[in-house]
């Protein structure tokens, strides 16, 4: 029986169990399709003592982000959300050229640049090597480790303070949560702020959102245990703003336990929402595997109805969260014939477990699918502004989450 990654209480109650999956984004080479696939348990259960939930089978981190697929700024609106991030930060706490910024989990350097052109020194703490080598190659120093205590430590002791840290969307992706949040406040100067952004479990459980859930999520967190998490590492939450990224997202403004950074109104606000929904009882989490099985029966009923009528499926956005979705409901190239994908990292791959073709967009307007399904529904209106031409052969758009829309 596995052990809370938190508070090491034993895991004994089920949330959603999606079955045996290969890890979301290892990506096949066209042509090994063939070629053995790793599969693990993807059951995520809470936890009765904290109310973290988790997935209850590790993976080991190295195998899923020393080589990693997923580069930040091939999608604009995260390099735009980014650059705002940016511009409020310098404004809020005042930082400038004698300042340092230090981004844990910081991929190509899509977030630091922006501190970087305003003359700020910048920092990236990230552990996949053919990733941080493209920040680099920006000029971004990046430090390519996992962080935790002792990179903090080193880091430390080589001379660096950091005014501001950022983690955004990292939290989630940590086996060791506490050895993780321990390197914080060893960064950290003593009045400096941590954000972490993550994805919020409140929406996670409100929208369906269970193709969120992927070996490389270790936990889906609340405010609720955010700030236990922190609160045991000598820290406190002083401020949130919700954002919409990814489904919904929570940026958490963090310092030192003792540090004078007065609570903003966001805190009371999300506190009261997330007790409405009743997160602080554990009743609110056991009504949602019903709710994703019926994702599955519209996803398949759509699928089986387009067969009928000899209509061709493809997908658009080869991402983890698609992956999840496909192998839980089973779909394969027979289903959806093509995916599409602008990262050129992921063309000409086979997604795991499915085997659905990875192709450049350049061949929507050959390929004339019939139906489009975006996989990554958060950037629903950025695909569906840069794909318009499928109305000219009358392509309809397709979403599977929260409930299946055809439009």
């Amino acid at each position: 029986m596995s052990e809370c990654r938190f508070c090491h209480a034993p895991l004994n109650r089920s949330f959603v169990d999606l079955g045996l999956q290969p890890l979301a984004n290892s990506y096949l080479p066209a042509g090994k399709a063939d070629q053995p696939e790793p599969r693990h348990p993807l059951h995520a259960r809470v936890c009765e003592t904290c109310l973290l939930v988790q997935v209850d089978h590790d993976v080991p981190a190295e195998a899923i982000f020393s080589d990693y697929a997923y580069f930040s700024s091939y999608a604009t609106s995260w390099v735009e959300h980014a650059r705002r991030y940016a511009v409020a930060m310098q404004a809020r706490f005042g930082l400038g050229a004698g300042s340092l910024v230090a981004e844990v989990a910081s991929n190509d350097g899509y977030l630091l640049q922006h501190f970087r052109a305003a003359g700020i020194e910048v920092l990236g703490i990230e552990p996949a090597a053919n990733v941080a080598a493209v920040a680099e190659q920006k000029g971004i120093r990046t430090e390519v480790a996992f962080f935790n205590r002792d990179t903090a430590q080193r880091l430390h002791q080589a001379g660096f303070a950091a005014d501001l840290m950022a983690a955004n969307n990292v939290l989630a992706h940590v086996p060791e949560l506490n050895a993780f949040v321990a390197g914080f406040p060893i960064l950290l100067k003593p009045q400096g702020v941590l954000t972490v952004e993550f994805p919020h479990l409140l929406n996670l459980i409100e929208q369906v959102q269970f193709d969120t859930i992927y070996h490389e999520h270790y936990s889906y967190l609340s405010l609720l245990v955010a700030e236990k998490v922190f609160g045991a590492h000598g820290m406190r939450v002083f401020d949130v703003e919700e954002l919409p990224t990814h489904g919904g997202s929570l940026r958490l403004f963090i310092c030192h336990r003792d540090a004078a950074h007065a609570e903003g109104a966001g805190l009371a606000l999300i506190r009261a929402r997330e007790a409405k929904a009743g997160l602080d009882q554990l009743p609110a989490y056991d009504d949602f595997a019903p709710r994703v099985a019926g994702v599955r029966r519209q996803l398949l009923d759509f699928l089986a109805q387009a067969k009928r009528e000899n209509r061709r499926v493809a997908a658009y956005g080869a991402a983890a969260k698609g992956n999840t979705l496909l192998n839980y409901c089973g779909v394969t190239s027979a289903d959806i014939f093509a995916v599409y994908d602008k990262n050129p990292h992921k063309q000409d791959h086979l997604l795991p477990g499915s085997h659905i073709p990875v192709r450049d967009p350049a061949a929507i307007a050959t390929d004339r699918p019939d139906y489009l399904l975006i996989l990554p529904w958060n950037l629903r209106a950025e695909i569906e502004a840069e794909q318009a031409q499928i109305r000219a052969w009358q392509g309809r758009f397709v979403i599977a989450i929260p409930k299946l829309q055809v439009f």
